[in-house]
């Protein structure tokens, strides 16, 4: 795992307790320390992960944070009894999982056991119509645990994360589909400038999703589940601290909205 220097603990990354506590849970289904964790990757998790977690505390929620590589098995029954459900970025998708067997360019932070249990979320989540939203490696996953495939390196993918020496996050513009819950929450916008930093997407596109945001060269930047009521996934990043503030509150509070609306009718 991690390289001791380092290693994300959860109180790293949880906010301070709020002055009155939310009304709602959010379970958060993240990574916090990758095999071979360096420098970059450590301050990427740390910020992502702080600003996720800020922005659903700040939209009314209490957190729910889990560490898919922690030794300890997460609590799936507690995961499942949340108001709505966050699975986070991180690390690439082993291959092996949607059918590619040959070496993966540029392929990092592999943890097969992370796979399995966020896999594991997805597929629960599904099967009992529960409010969720997958980022990044998450919406990958949600393609894959629904039969779906990845592309295993983009190329050319200069639209989607910086080269050269140029930091790995870029503002990227990608089209919305209206009809879609991402459109409905963005209501009145064709397009959202998004920060994006992947060299992997979604390939195949599953039987049980559909795409609802595309990027400028067709590279699918988001899907939600056909037959389920709020189960999507953006493979940008509105927990980057360097994208629109506005954007973030607009995401986040949307999903505190709908944990809302789920526990209002409990």
């Amino acid at each position: 795992m991690a390289d001791g220097q380092y290693v994300i603990h959860l109180s790293d990354v949880l906010p301070e307790p709020p002055e009155t506590p939310g009304d709602v849970e959010v379970a958060v289904v993240g990574q916090l320390n990758l095999p071979d964790q360096g420098a970059e990757t450590y301050e990427l998790l740390l910020r992502f992960t702080k600003v996720a977690l800020q922005a659903i505390q700040d939209a009314g929620a209490r957190i729910r944070f889990i560490d898919v590589t922690d030794d300890a098995e997460p609590d799936y029954a507690a995961i499942q009894a949340a108001d709505a459900i966050v699975v986070l970025g991180g690390g690439d998708v082993e291959s092996s999982l949607y059918g590619h067997h040959d070496e993966v360019p540029n392929e990092y932070g592999v943890d097969p056991r992370s796979d399995e249990r966020q896999i594991r979320v997805i597929r629960e989540a599904i099967d009992q119509d529960a409010a969720l939203v997958a980022i990044c490696r998450g919406s990958q996953l949600l393609n894959v645990a629904s039969g779906g495939t990845l592309i295993p390196d983009l190329v050319p993918s200069e639209l989607h994360r910086g080269s050269g020496g140029d930091p790995i996050f870029k503002d990227e513009e990608i089209n919305l589909v209206a009809d879609s819950i991402i459109g409905r929450i963005f209501e009145g916008r064709e397009q959202l400038v998004v920060r994006s930093g992947h060299h992997q997407a979604v390939g195949e596109v599953a039987p049980s999703l559909r795409v609802t945001a595309v990027a400028h060269d067709g590279i699918v930047e988001g899907t939600q589940h056909t037959d389920r009521e709020w189960v999507w996934g953006v493979q940008w990043h509105p927990e980057d601290s360097d994208g629109s503030a506005d954007d973030r509150r607009v995401f986040f509070a949307a999903v505190v909205a709908e944990a809302r609306r789920r526990a209002a009718r409990r």
